[in-house]
């Protein structure tokens, strides 16, 4: 079931949909009569892609992903800090490619939600990390948050959980009805604050990794560009993602 859905939502990603309406609509141009649905098809596709890849229509659909949650104040130790023991950064693509330095092992996106966590846990006395995601997620956040300076008996290692939805099942226990710290993607954090609470787990968003943060027009914003479209995909697996889960009971 994981595998295939995971299969199955990627035909619904931006430049796959677009496709499809572009593939369809050349293949009934080509070898029909149905020349009006084939031209229609190749529209709708050409400006899925067209809109998806624009600075307007991906900051969009991400905003309000992103603005769900505020950004966690920076927490101040001593008298004022609060009873938090645990700091759970969820995991993301990383690699164990040994020809590549240990900062390339994680990507960009993971080292932010890292580097957030570090921040925290630096505030917050007598915290532990929770690094959590596949093997290699967990692995290489390890490896880096050692090499930032987190001593090894402040860090618990996931490397079991495949999704969020097993990310929450596996820190359960762990922290049990205390309050911890969530760190992930300002995007992500809606979903994974809606499958803690609803396994009665008590996180406090600490989102990162703004993808589209407001900023003054600049003339790239007009054009299509690859990055674009990164971002409108992102909004799309968190969509699919809330509906799924929603479906399931589990949101």
């Amino acid at each position: 079931m994981f595998l295939m859905r995971k299969i199955v939502s990627r035909f619904l990603f931006p430049v796959p949909l677009s496709l499809e309406f572009l593939l369809a609509g050349l293949f009934l141009l080509w070898f029909t009569r149905r020349q009006r649905a084939g031209k229609a098809l190749v529209t709708c596709g050409a400006i899925l892609l067209l809109g998806l890849s624009n600075n307007f229509v991906s900051d969009a659909l991400l905003r309000p992903l992103e603005h769900r949650y505020p950004p966690l104040a920076v927490v101040h130790s001593g008298a004022n800090a609060p009873e938090i023991g645990f700091i759970v950064v969820l995991g993301g693509f990383a690699n164990d490619d040994p020809d590549v330095p240990m900062t390339s092992h994680i990507s960009p996106a993971l080292m932010v939600r890292l580097i957030e966590g570090v921040r925290l846990h630096r505030e917050i006395p007598g915290s532990k990390l929770i690094l959590s995601g596949g093997n290699d997620s967990a692995l290489g956040m390890t490896k880096m948050a050692e090499a930032l300076g987190v001593g090894a008996e402040d860090i618990l290692r996931l490397s079991q959980p495949r999704d969020t939805e097993e990310e929450s099942q596996q820190i359960a226990p762990i922290v049990g009805t205390q309050s911890f710290i969530l760190v992930t993607s300002a995007s992500h954090m809606p979903r994974a604050m809606g499958l803690c609470r609803k396994r009665g787990l008590q996180p406090t968003a600490a989102p990162t990794d703004y993808l589209a943060p407001r900023h003054s027009m600049e003339i790239d914003d007009l054009f299509p560009s690859g990055y674009e479209i990164y971002k409108s995909q992102v909004a799309f697996y968190e969509y699919l993602g809330q509906a799924w889960g929603a479906l399931r009971g589990k949101l």
